[in-house]
């Protein structure tokens, strides 16, 4: 404590908040070049799908085999994962489709993500034993010290899921955002005249500075649309990708409107005036719980300051050393 309390001081003091402030000040700077548009990046995949589409449906005409029109990976997960049979050892049906919805696709994130649920847990064990064996940072009994090693094993496990999943969650609740702007857009779309196909490549293009998932999502939809057999398919794919109850509805519109002719653009008012309601219902949820989730912090951060503020002045008269009165002599008359 003596060592500590010894760089405690007012320079010491001094050269870390200028430290911080500068810190700061470069983040601003940095933060326009380090936040750029994903929007070219994400649509590269989209073009890439769009051709594998475009090679398997060229090939199904000319009844070749398809097979050697998918992607392969080249890279070291792959080989890892194929060496040990890591698709088998740890084989996870959903897997595929959670990467999917995380935004994940192709062969690489699957591979990339067995590598990971091998790799995670060995290297939080080791860490874990190495700062409780070796470095004795904690100081743990040995069984205590074991068990801590053990879960840290096991959070390395189901840590590659637990990415997954928040990867899920914060891409779900970004398209939802901002799938009511969409569909009003393809609703203006549609009305207009346009084609579905156009229509959904148009809102795709001009969504992408709201929701990038959504527009690389539509961008999916009509690629999928122009190339594949049954152009149900393709939405019921943009359902599977995306478990959102409206999109759901407006993927089942459409499907409708493709087998039986009917009109899309009332269907797509009405599902727009819901998304619409929908939207402002959870702004209101939210509003709603925000008084509950702020009771915490007022009463940990706001309440000490307001009580220091009002009773701090009122202690320090109290607790003042009182001056003794001095007695003027009186005048002689």
């Amino acid at each position: 404590m003596g060592k500590l309390a010894s760089y405690i001081t007012v320079e010491n003091i001094i050269i870390a908040a200028v430290a911080i402030m500068v810190f700061v000040t470069a983040t601003m700077f940095a933060e326009p070049l380090l936040n750029r548009s994903k929007l070219s990046e994400r649509m590269k995949s989209i073009k890439l799908h769009r051709e594998d589409l475009r090679r398997q449906s060229r090939s199904r005409i000319r009844n070749e085999s398809p097979t050697s029109l998918r992607r392969t990976d080249d890279s070291l997960a792959r080989r890892v994962v194929d060496a040990l049979q890591l698709s088998k050892l740890l084989a996870d049906p959903a897997v595929v489709g959670n990467l999917a919805q995380a935004g994940l696709r192709g062969p690489r994130p699957v591979n990339t993500f067995y590598f990971f649920r091998l790799v995670t847990p060995f290297v939080l064990g080791s860490v874990a034993a190495f700062y409780i064996f070796v470095l004795h940072a904690i100081k743990l009994p040995g069984a205590t010290g074991f068990c801590a090693v053990f879960v840290a094993f096991v959070i390395g496990f189901y840590g590659p899921n637990i990415y997954i999943s928040n990867l899920k969650t914060k891409r779900l609740e970004e398209i939802v955002s901002a799938f009511p702007d969409a569909l009003d857009l393809l609703l203006i779309c549609v009305e207009a005249g346009m084609s579905i196909d156009a229509a959904v490549q148009k809102v795709a293009g001009e969504v992408g500075t709201r929701s990038i998932a959504l527009a690389e999502e539509l961008s999916l939809l009509a690629a999928e649309l122009s190339y594949l057999p049954d152009r149900s398919m393709a939405y019921e794919a943009l359902a599977q990708r995306v478990p959102y109850a409206g999109l759901k509805s407006v993927t089942t519109a459409m499907t409708q409107a493709e087998k039986y002719g009917t009109p899309l653009g009332v269907a797509l008012r009405t599902m727009a005036k819901e998304n619409r309601e929908m939207r402002v219902a959870d702004a209101e949820r939210r509003a709603s719980a925000l008084p509950a989730k702020l009771t915490v912090p007022m009463i940990i951060f706001f309440l000490p300051a307001l009580f220091i503020v009002i009773l701090g002045p009122a202690y320090l008269s109290a607790t003042a050393p009182s001056k003794p009165s001095v007695m003027q002599p009186k005048g002689k008359t």
